[in-house]
């Protein structure tokens, strides 16, 4: 047992176990909401804003992950107030938006000191070089996107049911979308140091999916998709120590292989039934 716990005698693999900790919970608490709606690939999106604040914070010198969140932020109301309108030239748009945000960060970090090398810890995550300063920015950000998800989640999901009938009850849909769209952005910038921009929906859609297998209400999917997140988090944290691999990757890979397992069990309970 001794041995199994071996890395967690070093001080960065235990702030990347809190970091994680905090992703696994915080990304399926905002997740569940998107898988609803069919929006599971909006982190993405986001991400890619987010990597223009990267780049921009990295130019002027200031904490990327600060930059990084008033740029997504930003970018999650343009994106909403886009959707809302439900124009045929909306998708366009809205590509135009995400493509536009990872080419300027990419242009931005090459004019930053050794940008290419910092780029690449939010691309594809670096939970290692997580620090203490960090963990304060994330637990914060965590704390607060659980909190208003599980405050305002049955408006949240009213509106996903059905916006038309949502707002005849007299719910204000526009301020509610608005509210998901920013806390989505809050998501995807405390996610993107531990498994990166590009693999960052992925933490935010796989352990939901997973939790619909076995929940019989959204509420226990919420529940559950947050336990689940969490230990495919820490697990893949564990492994990618052992294994000696890069953390983002791998705690994908088990969110993978868990939903994988988990499917081919209800698939043959079913059959068994």
């Amino acid at each position: 047992m001794t041995a199994a716990l071996e890395f967690l005698d070093y001080g960065f693999m235990r702030r990347a176990v809190v970091a994680a900790l905090l992703v696994g919970v915080s990304a399926p608490a905002v997740g569940v909401f998107l898988v609803q709606r069919r929006l599971a690939l909006i982190g993405d999106g986001l991400g890619h804003v987010a990597v223009t604040g990267v780049g921009l914070g990295l130019v002027l010198d200031r904490a990327p992950v600060i930059v990084a969140l008033v740029t997504a932020v930003v970018g999650a109301v343009v994106l909403e107030l886009i959707r809302a309108r439900r124009t045929e030239i909306a998708d366009i748009a809205l590509a135009m938006l995400f493509y536009g945000g990872i080419a300027g960060g990419v242009v931005l970090v090459s004019r930053a000191p050794a940008g290419g090398r910092s780029l690449n810890q939010y691309l594809f995550g670096s939970i290692t070089s997580t620090t203490n300063a960090d963990l304060i920015t994330f637990g914060v950000l965590a704390a607060v996107v659980v909190a208003v998800t599980a405050a305002v989640g049955p408006a949240f999901f009213a509106v996903g049911d059905d916006e038309d009938f949502a707002a005849v009850s007299g719910l204000p849909v526009l301020a509610l979308n608005l509210t998901l769209a920013v806390f989505t952005a809050f998501t995807v910038v405390i996610a993107m140091r531990v498994v990166g921009v590009l693999l960052v929906s992925a933490l935010m859609v796989i352990p939901v999916a997973t939790a619909q297998l076995l929940a019989r209400s959204f509420r226990s999917t919420y529940l559950l998709g947050m336990v689940l997140g969490a230990a495919v988090s820490l697990s893949g944290v564990a492994a990618s120590y052992y294994a000696d691999t890069p953390s983002g990757a791998t705690i994908v890979l088990v969110a993978v292989g868990v939903f994988a397992v988990t499917s081919l069990g209800v698939g043959v309970r079913s059959q068994i039934g």
